[in-house]
């Protein structure tokens, strides 16, 4: 039976997770129609909340982390996916309720996969959830009527993965980003990438969010939540759009219906997990043309995966910029 080198994680007899290599037995795989051999997979907030005591995402353990997987088919079953065939998976419970990407091999259902064309397994890797999540985000903005035009777009949490992606489309697409951030250090990657401005974490430390403040962004991209979706709700544009997917700062939402009865504000949810795979399928289609980041390189960096859990460690607090991939296929 064949020996698959995984990083698993364990919850101990006090509640709390520990992440170790171990070898596994291919029998330890879900059932599925197709198996990967994994080369890469990357770091996502949802990876760190997997190996946190209490984190809410892990169904249970042990668990082989990784929400995105990407790779090379080597057995098939369906006849929509070939051995050799370059794919990547993400969402559903991959990474969550079944083994995800920190694990040399890995065994999905077809409905789970997208085929890759002219990605290859790294860059789609350095993309993953994140960068997946960015693209559904200015899809978004786009589909509710947002153009260039119209006035600047405000990124929050801007060096972060759904962030820095985002400046990126955006930029490359021709809208004026304001990119927010509290790293000061980034302010010259975020320039890069094509913020036309930088600014500090919104709202300020002394700044009162107002049911309606003084109208500023014709867009906005958030993954932060609380406070900080509070006033980009509060300072859109008439007919505004809020394109929102994480809570890196809160879950609460401390705001009033203002922004949305008086401004015509929108408020547009971006959920990658359960997406439907042809939804999914064309969205990564459209990564590999118009969509596609323009600064990859400049955002990614690698980490083997018998390193992930340092990595893991501090994406909570804030302490990671952009994307880091993980490099499985030789990685242990």
């Amino acid at each position: 039976m064949t020996q698959i080198n995984a990083m698993v994680a364990h919850e101990d007899a006090e509640g709390g997770i520990v992440l170790r290599r171990e070898i596994l037995d291919e029998s330890a795989l879900p059932d599925g129609d197709v198996e990967i051999h994994v080369e890469f997979s990357s770091v996502n907030y949802k990876d760190a909340l997997a190996v946190t005591p209490k984190g809410g995402v892990a169904r249970s353990y042990p668990l082989v982390p990784g929400i995105d997987v990407a790779g090379t088919v080597t057995s098939s079953s369906s006849p929509d996916f070939a051995v050799g065939d370059r794919v990547i998976a993400h969402g559903q419970d991959i990474g969550t309720g079944r083994h995800g990407g920190y694990a040399q091999t890995a065994r999905y259902p077809a409905d789970y996969l997208v085929k890759l064309a002219t990605l290859s397994t790294a860059d789609a890797a350095a993309i993953g959830t994140a960068g997946f999540t960015a693209a559904m985000s200015v899809l978004a903005l786009r589909t509710h009527g947002v153009e260039p035009s119209d006035g600047p777009v405000l990124v929050t949490g801007a060096t972060g993965g759904v962030g820095a992606v985002s400046v990126d489309l955006l930029a490359g697409l021709g809208y004026e980003v304001v990119a927010s951030t509290g790293k000061s250090q980034a302010h010259d990657l975020l320039r890069d990438l094509g913020a036309a401005e930088v600014i500090d974490r919104v709202p300020g430390p002394d700044e009162k969010v107002r049911a309606l403040g003084k109208a500023h962004w014709a867009g906005v991209v958030d993954c932060v939540g609380g406070k900080t979706l509070a006033y980009a709700l509060s300072t859109l544009k008439y007919g505004g759009v809020a394109a929102i997917s994480g809570l890196a700062g809160s879950p609460e939402l401390p705001t009033t219906v203002m922004p949305f009865i008086l401004r015509g504000a929108t408020l547009a949810g971006i959920d990658s997990v359960l997406l439907p795979i042809e939804s999914r399928r064309e969205i990564w289609t459209q990564i590999e043309s118009d969509l596609a980041p323009r600064h990859l390189a400049r955002i990614t960096r690698d980490v083997p995966v018998r390193d992930v859990a340092d990595v893991l460690g501090t994406i909570i607090g804030g302490g990671v910029t952009g994307r880091t991939r993980v490099v499985v296929h030789d990685g242990f």
